[in-house]
């Protein structure tokens, strides 16, 4: 067993060796270049554009050209009525249409466009700090998992060291056979438990890896994440709070283009070409129209009314939302700042419980050299010892995590 554990080490050993070092920053960019979400966020703006330039013609001169035949036969007077249809009616048309439109109406129209495109803006914006968030907290885990891996390696080699003087010890008769084997499982399940941290690590990384969109299988270093917290903007300046601030002007301009669809509507139409019912003269039957039509609404059994209360339940629910987000955000800044504090005290606690142990250890090794140390005492110290570190270890990274959640809420 011990070999084939050594063979194991000879394999970490190697690993990093030729593992190369990657920071936060390095997975952060490849996440953010290598996701589609971004790439169909632009092309969303870059259709609106394209909607907004078909208002822009749809309201000029509209040219068709239309072909109207028709042939209806009457005898003995049954037939179509000969004074509606004269019998055969033949319409080559160039017909041109223009809509009338104010300014206001359309100005209207693209400020909607233009709010559509803001409000992908700030879901981009959004999205990519739930992207940076996501890579960093796993980027923390999969650092921490190293550091787990790192730590527990230089115990061991302390411990291997032991473990060949406790050996010469025990045949020496200095120290009893029972002794020696109690301090050899202790070594052999540090062994195991760098095995356990080493794949954890591996995991993490190929998480990481699959996170941002990397085909990356080769052995990684991680640098310590330089993680400082950011200075938090009131929530009415955060990104967060501006979805409700277009929303609101979405629903304002939903608001004033109802009004202007129930305002009258003009439309200019010109025509030119040939309709004849063949009836007298055909071969003169060439020339040219033109007209206006007037639309007035007067009666749509109360839609608009319906549609303005619509727009009115949508407000009160942004409302709602609006008055939410303000309260959550403000109890999740300072329910953070309380758990940032409480896990500095248990890292302070922990450091203080290190001291103790590293004086019982290095007491308990030196007794170790004469011989007059209880095995049982000495595993103990240094169990306590590897408790303490892990702990100290494992909030250090807690602490990181929570200093990466506050920092989600800093973008403006």
């Amino acid at each position: 067993m011990k070999k084939s554990i050594n063979f194991v080490f000879l394999i970490l050993f190697s690993f990093t060796v030729f593992a190369q070092e990657k920071t936060l920053d390095y997975y952060i960019n490849e996440g953010l270049q290598n996701s589609p979400v971004f790439k169909d966020y632009n092309n969303q703006k870059l259709s609106n554009l394209i909607d907004s330039m078909r208002i822009l013609a749809g309201y000029k001169p509209q040219v068709s050209g239309q072909s109207t035949n028709s042939f209806s036969p009457s005898y003995n007077g049954w037939g179509y009525d000969y004074a509606i249809t004269n019998g055969v009616n033949f319409a080559q048309q160039i017909v041109a249409t223009q809509k009338l439109v104010s300014k206001e109406n359309l100005a209207n129209q693209h400020e909607a466009i233009r709010l559509l495109n803001e409000s992908i803006t700030i879901t981009g914006k959004i999205t990519e700090q739930d992207l940076k968030k996501s890579i960093t907290a796993q980027y923390i885990s999969a650092f921490g998992s190293g550091q787990q891996y790192q730590f527990n390696k230089e115990m061991l080699d302390v411990l291997q060291k032991e473990e060949l003087i406790l050996k010469k010890m025990a045949e020496s008769g200095i120290y009893r056979q029972t002794d020696y084997l109690s301090f050899l499982v202790t070594v052999q399940q540090q062994q195991l438990l760098i095995s356990q941290y080493q794949i954890q690590f591996e995991n993490e990384v190929a998480a990481l890896n699959y996170l941002c969109g990397l085909k990356d299988t080769s052995a990684v270093l991680l640098k310590k994440p330089e993680l400082q917290i950011a200075a938090l903007p009131e929530a009415e300046s955060s990104v967060f709070y501006q979805q409700f601030v277009i929303d609101s002007l979405k629903l304002k301009n939903s608001a004033a283009q109802i009004e202007f669809n129930y305002k009258p509507k003009v439309n200019l139409y010109a025509d030119g070409g040939y309709l004849s019912s063949f009836a007298e003269q055909p071969y003169k039957n060439f020339g040219v129209s033109a007209g206006v039509t007037i639309s007035v609404p007067i009666y749509d059994g109360k839609q608009k009314k319906m549609q303005v209360d619509k727009l009115a339940i949508s407000e009160q629910t942004r409302q709602g939302y609006r008055d939410f987000f303000k309260k959550q955000y403000e109890q999740n800044i300072a329910k953070l700042f309380q758990q940032l504090h409480s896990t500095q005290k248990i890292i302070d606690d922990a450091n203080n419980q290190i001291r103790y142990t590293e004086i019982l250890i290095e007491a308990n090794r030196k007794l170790l050299e004469s011989g007059d140390v209880r095995m049982p005492d000495y595993i103990l110290a240094i169990g306590n010892h590897l408790m303490a570190k892990n702990i100290v270890t494992q909030n250090n990274i807690n602490q990181l995590q929570i200093i990466n959640e506050i920092n989600y809420w800093n973008r403006k």
